[in-house]
């Protein structure tokens, strides 16, 4: 093929580029969030105990533990683990890790993790999520490009309901961060429930007493 033509079907982002950049420079005014009336939203008297239900309901598995030196001894009891060789450990208290993310550069050579082991903020009862904070990420594909994830998050820190998060999401506000809940799952083909398809096979998450 001729440089010529080559050059006809290569595609022309400038184009889009300017629209992008036209896009960032636009202040857009936005109605004000409606003001919640606290007193209508669920508030649970025992959050832990319904984020564990919830939990299990879309697929995870939570352990309770004392402390952050009680993850390993359970992690080395599930078969996955014990044959990972490569592990991300942002949780170096709780494990220790194989691969130092911080000293790649190129995140798609983090493509063959075994592991992540990553810090959660706090948890939410209502649908057995976990906030991540982006600042602990070297990489943000980390949640994601990991065969299975481990979450390591205190216990105290667990509020109710998904107004109670935002309102939390207050001292992380301009930072990347993620909710997680559960591994990734999908259902769109013939309605066959299938974990792992664009994520996480497994999800472990470990509630410590003593962080």
């Amino acid at each position: 093929m001729s440089k010529e033509m080559t050059k006809s079907i290569a595609p022309d982002t400038s184009a889009r580029q300017a629209i992008l950049d036209r896009i960032n420079t636009m202040n857009v005014d936005a109605p004000p969030l409606p003001d919640v009336d606290d007193s209508r939203v669920i508030d649970f008297e025992e959050p832990v105990a319904k984020f564990l239900d919830m939990l299990s309901l879309v697929g995870g598995e939570a352990h309770l533990v004392d402390e952050q030196s009680d993850v390993r001894p359970i992690l080395d009891g599930i078969e996955v683990f014990r044959d990972a060789t490569r592990i991300v450990s942002l949780a170096p208290n709780s494990i220790e890790g194989t691969v130092d993310a911080s000293a790649v550069d190129d995140p798609h050579l983090l493509s063959t993790v075994d592991w992540t082991i990553a810090r959660g903020e706090f948890m939410v009862a209502e649908n057995g999520s976990i906030w991540i904070d982006g600042e602990t990420l070297p990489h943000r594909v980390l949640i994601f490009i990991a065969q299975y994830l481990a979450i390591v998050v205190p216990k105290s820190e667990i509020v109710s309901n998904m107004h109670q998060a935002y309102q939390r999401l207050e001292d992380f506000r301009g930072r990347y961060g993620i909710f997680v809940s559960g591994p990734s799952k999908t259902a769109d083909i013939e309605q066959s429930l299938v974990l792992g398809a664009h994520g996480c096979r497994q999800l472990q998450v470990f509630i410590v007493e003593k962080m």
